[in-house]
């Protein structure tokens, strides 16, 4: 069956703003829990621009569900993540400017590297996700460097989707569907556990939600914004209802 894992980033962006202790992302999590999410996503930048690294730590002791870790694969990342022992790690590009994550992963040109990263997260029992383009070659390149999980970047999808009038018959919308179809089609191939996330909102995610084989949707800003005028349990609650209304 499908599942959920809420990303709450922007609760933290919400606090982050005024530099204060509300709202808390731990609350966020507990809310999304018993609306009915699988799991809880965050990932800790750089920067630290939202999410800090007690948040995580926090939420590994506080959460009953399983904690998603985004992170760039650099050695303090990876140092954080073995300390914590997130039950999943996600490796994912990383740009300070960025507003959010543009693009996935080049496993392809980086393949050494991210293999030992790999090795480590593994060995200190973390499920290794990347985060990656709808891409032949990716899958193939994660495939080898040992990656349990691969995370289908849907941001093209959800753009078109947007951009042709939220007309899910468009040709443009179509293409991109069926680009994340054979790329899902083709990590299962492999392996590998096929997931999905990026720009996906109550409007794009039910032809995300129906592709053969997916595990996992990680949805986070349009389930905060949602919040700001349900609540957040309510928020997860219709996402939950959208995606099991298609899933397969």
């Amino acid at each position: 069956m499908i599942e959920l894992g809420v990303n709450i980033d922007h609760v933290a962006t919400l606090r982050q703003a005024r530099r204060t202790y509300e709202p808390d992302p731990v609350w966020a999590a507990v809310e999304a829990h018993l609306a009915g999410a699988e799991g809880i996503t965050v990932h800790l930048r750089e920067d630290r621009r939202h999410i800090q690294d007690e948040d995580v730590r926090r939420l590994k002791e506080s959460t009953q569900v399983k904690l998603n870790l985004e992170m760039a694969p650099t050695d303090e990342m990876v140092d954080i993540a073995c300390r914590l022992k997130p039950q999943m790690a996600m490796l994912v590009p990383e740009g300070r400017q960025e507003i959010t994550t543009e693009g996935g992963l080049d496993v392809r040109s980086q393949e050494a590297h991210l293999k030992a990263v790999v090795a480590r997260l593994q060995d200190a029992g973390i499920v290794s996700s990347v985060f990656i383009d709808a891409d032949l070659g990716q899958i193939e390149a994660a495939a080898h460097i040992g990656a349990r999980v691969c995370e289908l970047h849907t941001g093209p999808y959800a753009h078109a989707f947007h951009d042709q009038g939220r007309d899910r018959e468009s040709p443009a919308v179509l293409a991109e569907l069926a680009k994340l179809k054979q790329a899902g089609a083709a990590i299962l191939a492999a392996g590998m556990r096929f997931n999905a996330g990026h720009a996906l909102n109550y409007y794009n995610v039910q032809p995300v939600a129906a592709l053969p084989g997916i595990r996992e949707l990680h949805i986070g800003h349009a389930i905060v914004a949602r919040a700001v005028f349900v609540g957040l349990r309510q928020a997860v609650t219709e996402m939950k209802t959208l995606m099991l209304a298609v899933a397969q």
